[in-house]
């Protein structure tokens, strides 16, 4: 009792220099009146339950899979799917990745592939196509079809996984693509179908094949290349060469107005052509 005594004027002296600090003002806790004498039965400070009773009670109350007794618990056993499901991810993942970093390895020998073509190419703008500039680029047609070759081998590794991992290879696919096309088209005047390039590059397999959006969308790029084209044969005396490229961007102008064209990649590349109003 005599130390419930002390608390309480100790706890009356803090609150008053708290509210207080300057003694010489009056503390309004002045005005409160003394606080009755508690008195407490002995019985009431004696505590009730036991250190392991009280233990046990809170454990049931907040964690009830660690009070059940015998049997794996439900946390335990929901520990063990959880982490055999993401062992299963990972090594998913490792498995993916792996076979993105081979991908990128065929598509890095592609696109050298591709900057030595163009630059056989490059010397057709110079002057008067001849047959040795073409047979130049040509050269580099079965390289291509060797490397896609190979990636369709990895890709039958694992099956059922071509457009997750497409978007490592369309760009120079599409690249490709306008390449063998502008050949073709300085060769006959016509335009090099989607069958006729799939077998060039060996891709007539139906798992591995071509994709349609990636043939249209080089024919575009290669739609690009011809004004200039145009204007250095014209410059070289070949003053046929406009009629001829204007008859084939109309009726290839004509031929894409067939398509329904959605807002996508294909759509801008299509509005961005270099094809006769």
């Amino acid at each position: 009792m005599k130390y419930m005594k002390s608390a309480f004027r100790n706890a009356h002296f803090t609150i008053s220099r708290f509210l207080n600090p300057n003694p010489l003002i009056p503390s309004i806790l002045d005005s409160v009146p003394s606080l009755p004498t508690i008195r407490v039965s002995p019985s009431f400070l004696r505590p009730r339950f036991s250190v392991e009773e009280t233990f046990r009670f809170l454990s049931q109350a907040y964690f009830p899979s660690f009070a059940m007794a015998g049997g794996d618990h439900p946390a335990t056993t929901s520990f063990e799917s959880l982490e055999k499901q993401f062992e299963d991810f990972r090594m998913q993942l490792e498995e993916s990745g792996g076979l993105g970093d081979r991908i990128r390895a065929v598509v890095l020998e592609i696109e050298s592939t591709i900057r030595l073509m163009h630059a056989s190419l490059l010397l057709v703008h110079q002057s008067r196509p001849t047959p040795e500039l073409l047979e130049k680029a040509k050269t580099q047609i079965p390289v291509l079809k060797e490397l896609y070759n190979r990636l369709a081998e990895v890709h039958r590794e694992c099956p059922g996984r071509y457009y997750r991992h497409h978007g490592d290879w369309r760009s120079q696919t599409q690249s490709v693509v306008s390449l063998l096309t502008f050949m073709h088209w300085i060769e006959t005047g016509s335009l090099l179908m989607h069958l006729d390039i799939e077998e060039k590059l060996g891709l007539n397999n139906l798992e591995f094949g071509l994709d349609i959006e990636d043939y249209l969308v080089g024919v575009c790029f290669m739609s690009n290349e011809l004004p200039r084209y145009v204007v250095n044969q014209v410059i070289a005396g070949d003053y046929d060469c406009p009629r001829k490229v204007l008859k084939f961007l109309t009726d290839l102008h004509a031929a894409f107005l067939m398509l329904n064209l959605r807002n996508d990649f294909l759509r801008k590349k299509f509005d961005d052509r270099s094809f006769p109003q």
